[in-house]
């Protein structure tokens, strides 16, 4: 079955860390696949978390950065095989393919590659700043403490 770039890239874009993307190509038993969904599921768990205690719950940050890494790998994947040369697509992906057939990606693939690496940078500058003002608002609450 001829694995087609474009699909792939559009499901790392528009369904990140579900591993479909990587189901796509490596099929069902791929690990990493299952692993960014878990990760998926667990920053979810951990929103909710955060969101009961009002960013003051230490697992519930662990689990969003799990789901945070499992996102921005699937869009770094998204960018990594969208850019990488149709040749090289079909040789590890389409082996055997009839060259009649060869992959021919065109702009949409490039369109994806680009929206991946914006959302991907996008989402990354606000997690490490919502990270870091939750960080220092803690290290005021502390040092009020300590000064009572």
């Amino acid at each position: 079955m001829k694995k087609y770039k474009l699909l792939f890239c559009a499901l790392g874009l528009f369904l990140p860390g579900t591993g479909l993307n990587c189901f796509y190509l490596k099929g069902i038993r791929f690990f990493w696949g299952w692993a960014q969904l878990f990760a998926l599921i667990g920053g979810i768990a951990g929103w909710l978390l955060l969101k009961e205690a009002h960013f003051h719950s230490a697992p519930g940050w662990v689990l969003i950065t799990f789901g945070f890494i499992a996102i921005e790998a699937s869009w770094l994947t998204t960018i990594a095989l969208g850019l990488r040369p149709d040749e090289k697509w079909d040789q590890q992906f389409n082996p055997g393919l009839d060259p009649l057939n060869a992959t021919q990606s065109g702009w949409p693939v490039i369109l994806t590659v680009i929206f991946s690496l914006m959302l991907g940078a996008g989402v990354m500058m606000t997690f490490l700043a919502i990270s870091f003002e939750q960080f220092f608002i803690s290290q005021l609450q502390e040092a009020k403490k300590l000064s009572q």
